[in-house]
């Protein structure tokens, strides 16, 4: 009889106008020597985040989507240190490395770089990657799979009593509730009888705008355009101030850059009337480095809706789709994760939460701000207004990882 291995990825974001630099307990990150595969994390990662969008687009036509692809691509080449022949290889070229001119040992050290930069403290950003390992007290992990788990991807492993289903749930749902800060509640509800372990990865993060919104000139009642025939009412933030954006006369859209205080910025991408299909088809990672290269910095009468956006994956049909099979069979192979047999992927879920507004959740507590005006400039400037749907990129700069990547379809649809 097979024994399971959940799966699960957290993602909280939350934006606001005031935050403190990272909590929770320190660690000690090692940062591994550069190699050959670090300098094209960012671009293998990014490809492969694009590929999953387009993957939740045909499971969720005309829905909101909303994810973090940093947090799934970590999560599974953590799960691939315990995997060996086809599984593993399934997962890391399901991941976009070539296993041929690529050791596995590189992959891992440049996953080991990625924790060590994400998690490195900023002031004025708030960020925290981590993974978390619920392991059946039954199970006999090997201590070389614990130590790099640990090395790597910075986790915490806990022994678990599986037999006791509510308590395993109670114990990892107040685990999760912990780490998200209180935004996740009551994750695992339905824990199969033959769980053995349970891999959680969450991402927390928190920023300050450049250019926080004045909220006395957000209009409550704004026309967002859902398609053709359908226009529901929003929140819509206003400003004119500086930007990086460009028109793509090649994909038909405007690309805006909001940049956050300290090292991460958000690209909206506004694909002309029609045009969505044509732009999510289009976007990789040699697209986000023409966008960096074109962007060019200018006035803009900028409109962005205040919003929240949430959404929960079931992540098995989408990873056997894109080749990720062996994990899922009754023939997975985990040998470097245990000396027990029979143990298979059961489940992969992924939740992700995001709030855009002037000054963020009610939860955060902001401090004065005060906006000037700016009577030298003219109403000439180009009018950006995200009134229709759009594509949504977060971005950590230092690595240029994608965070959060998404599409809002109804930015009412919660």
């Amino acid at each position: 009889m097979p024994v399971f291995l959940y799966l699960v990825l957290l993602v909280l974001g939350l934006h606001c106008t005031s935050c403190k630099n990272s909590e929770g307990k320190a660690t000690t990150c090692y940062y591994p020597p550069k190699n050959g595969t670090l300098y094209k994390m960012s671009s293998i990662n990014a490809d492969f985040a694009f590929n999953l969008y387009r993957s939740f687009t045909v499971e969720n036509p005309q829905r909101n989507i909303f994810f973090s692809p940093v947090s799934i691509s970590a999560a599974l080449a953590m799960l691939s240190l315990g995997a060996c022949s086809s599984t593993q290889t399934q997962i890391l070229e399901s991941l976009g490395f070539n296993l041929t001119d690529t050791p596995t040992s590189e992959i891992q050290q440049g996953f080991q770089y990625l924790m060590c930069s994400l998690n490195f403290p900023k002031k004025e950003l708030e960020l925290q990657m981590g993974n978390s390992l619920f392991i059946g007290k039954q199970l006999k992990p090997l201590a070389k799979f614990l130590n790099e788990v640990k090395r790597f991807y910075e986790t915490e492993v806990f022994s678990t009593d599986f037999s006791n289903i509510s308590a395993a749930q109670q114990e990892i749902n107040s685990h999760v509730e912990k780490q998200t800060k209180g935004n996740v509640v009551d994750l695992i509800q339905d824990l199969q009888p033959n769980t053995v372990m349970i891999l959680v990865n969450y991402i927390h993060f928190k920023a300050q705008w450049a250019n926080p919104f004045d909220p006395s000139k957000t209009e409550e009642d704004y026309s967002f355009l859902v398609d053709k025939t359908t226009t529901v009412q929003v929140p819509m933030m206003h400003l004119m101030e500086q930007y990086y954006h460009l028109v793509d006369t090649e994909l038909n859209c405007t690309v805006l850059q909001m940049d956050y205080s300290k090292n991460a910025l958000a690209l909206f991408v506004l694909p002309k009337d029609g045009q969505m299909e044509w732009v999510e088809g289009a976007m990789s990672s040699k697209t986000l480095k023409k966008w960096n290269r074109l962007l060019q910095k200018g006035w803009i009468d900028l409109f962005v809706p205040k919003f929240s956006i949430s959404a929960t994956y079931d992540l098995r049909s989408t990873l056997l789709k894109m080749g990720i099979q062996d994990a899922f069979d009754d023939n997975a192979d985990f040998p470097e994760l245990t000396e027990d047999n029979g143990l298979k992927l059961s489940n992969a879920a992924h939740k992700a939460v995001l709030h855009i507004g002037e000054k963020g959740t009610e939860a955060v507590s902001i401090p004065e701000v005060r906006f000037l005006d700016h009577p030298e400039i003219t109403l000439l400037h180009p009018i950006i207004q995200f009134d229709s749907s759009f594509l949504l990129l977060i971005l950590e700069k230092s690595t240029k990882s994608i965070l959060f990547l998404g599409k809002v379809v109804n930015p009412t649809e919660v």
